[in-house]
């Protein structure tokens, strides 16, 4: 039997609490680490721009960590199956290990792989790796998915308190001839127009950047956490959403973080982050029993609702897009996304309400734009945060929330340092003024008139609301 194993990288692109590579390294001589580029097995969902950004500096980062371990990352570009079977054929490898991924269009390839593989006698096996618990683990008594978040919630607490990982390797043996590689660039992910200032400003993409981002927090942030997260213009969130979503941390080592730095269990802050935790977990398991909600509304009700039409919306939609609705709360999260790959928590609740409820525009089309906009766009999170936006969801807030940007504004930047800082036309006013500038200082400004009144919008969308309440 060789002793050579293929552990496939996939959306796991760390070496601690890497349970494939664990297995790999405990089970046989050799280790082969592979990347294959697949995008089209994503089917209507490959990565976006700013997704493709992160990837390839992880891919980066990944390779020059496993050099130091003496190993190389080999990359293929093409259907998974097919790069699969080539890489077993030319090193003779026995077994082919990866993480799982939850993405219905990938746990259907990754079946039918795992089923082609069995029947050529290679051994096969996935892992746990990107959650706490998987997500048939944690059903309700009846064995049905969860529907609401706050059972769910106190199921997962029972368990979640009780983590172990595994470290990093120290060195890894690989094969005596490595098979053939791409290179990083030949997948061409980085744009070709330079738009990345701003997200390489913003971030850094690794392993070793995750790991430290998750201290800096629990050392200086996160016993303010449930107070600070709903300030935009203050550090008080995470910022660990890219890094868990490809994979360059799991939700185990950020427990025993937590754990370390003594926050958990009786930390309110630490406690509360735990449960964003457990919202990023709650979606993925909505998406695994309920595939088609990426697309369809989960309540079938909202399958008829009256969505204004994408011609008469087209140019409103654009205008959200580009930070330019006259709404300061909601053009400066919207700038935000633009620039750096991210928008705060709080905002994307008002932006998605705004374009939702007051343009009456299909949450698909921000679910579609933020998926090409953000570094940390993930199938599970961005379906669950707008169907809950919009009120088309499991656990949505109710049709007839419709968030004031104003309000919220004042609520949340009370003096206005998030706005100033994303819309800089508008420094020097008071918040106050920031949304009551009359015709002749927008002009001087150049600031762009309020797209719609948000007063009336707000009546149009309860209105249209009523007409599929009694369905």
């Amino acid at each position: 039997m060789s002793d050579l194993a293929i552990v496939w990288f996939r959306r796991d692109f760390r070496l601690a609490d890497h349970p494939a590579l664990d297995h790999a390294r405990s089970n046989h001589e050799r280790v082969l680490p592979v990347y294959i580029h697949d995008p089209d097995a994503m089917g209507d969902w490959a990565p976006g721009e700013a997704s493709q950004w992160w990837l390839h500096h992880a891919l980066s980062d990944l390779t020059d960590r496993l050099e130091e371990r003496g190993v190389q990352l080999v990359v293929r570009s093409g259907p998974a199956a097919e790069q699969l079977d080539q890489l077993l054929s030319s090193t003779g490898a026995a077994a082919v290990y990866w993480n799982r991924l939850y993405e219905p269009a990938l746990v259907k390839r990754d079946t039918e792989i795992k089923s082609a593989l069995k029947k050529q006698d290679i051994e096969v096996k996935s892992f746990r790796a990107a959650v706490l618990f998987e997500p048939w683990e944690l059903l309700k008594d009846d064995g049905d998915p969860y529907r609401v978040f706050t059972p769910y919630w106190r199921r997962m607490q029972k368990g979640w308190r009780s983590v172990s990982t595994a470290p990093e390797p120290r060195e890894l043996n690989g094969p005596e001839h490595a098979p053939e590689s791409d290179s990083i660039a030949s997948l061409k992910l980085l744009p070709e127009l330079d738009w990345d200032k701003g997200l390489a400003e913003r971030w850094q993409p690794g392993e070793l950047a995750g790991r430290r981002q998750i201290r800096d927090f629990a050392d200086d942030a996160i016993e303010a956490y449930s107070d600070a997260r709903d300030r935009p213009a203050q550090p008080g969130t995470s910022s660990m959403s890219p890094y868990l979503h490809f994979g360059h941390i799991s939700p185990a080592q950020i427990i025993e973080q937590l754990n370390e730095a003594g926050d958990l269990p009786d930390g309110k802050g630490a406690l509360s982050y735990v449960r964003e935790l457990a919202w990023r977990e709650f979606s993925i398991v909505l998406l695994h029993h309920f595939p088609a909600t990426s697309d369809q509304p989960l309540q079938d009700k909202f399958g008829n609702f009256p969505w204004r039409d994408k011609n008469d919306y087209a140019d409103e939609l654009k205008a959200w897009q580009r930070g330019q609705t006259g709404v300061p709360f909601v053009d400066a999260g919207m700038r935000q996304l633009y620039t750096t790959g991210w928008m705060h928590n709080r905002v994307r609740m008002v932006v998605a309400s705004y374009l939702t409820k007051n343009l009456l525009v299909p949450w698909q089309e921000g679910a579609r734009w933020f998926w090409d906009t953000l570094v940390d766009a993930d199938l599970a999170s961005n379906t669950q945060g707008w169907q809950w936006t919009a009120g088309t969801g499991a656990d949505a807030a109710p049709y007839f929330r419709i968030f004031n940007p104003d309000l919220q504004a004042e609520r949340f930047d009370p003096d206005g340092a998030y706005i100033r800082r994303w819309c800089p036309e508008l420094d020097g006013l008071n918040p106050k003024q920031m949304s009551k500038l009359d015709e002749e200082e927008r002009k001087q400004r150049k600031y762009p008139a309020p797209l719609v009144n948000l007063k009336t919008t707000r009546e149009r969308a309860l209105e249209a609301y009523q007409q599929i309440k009694s369905d």
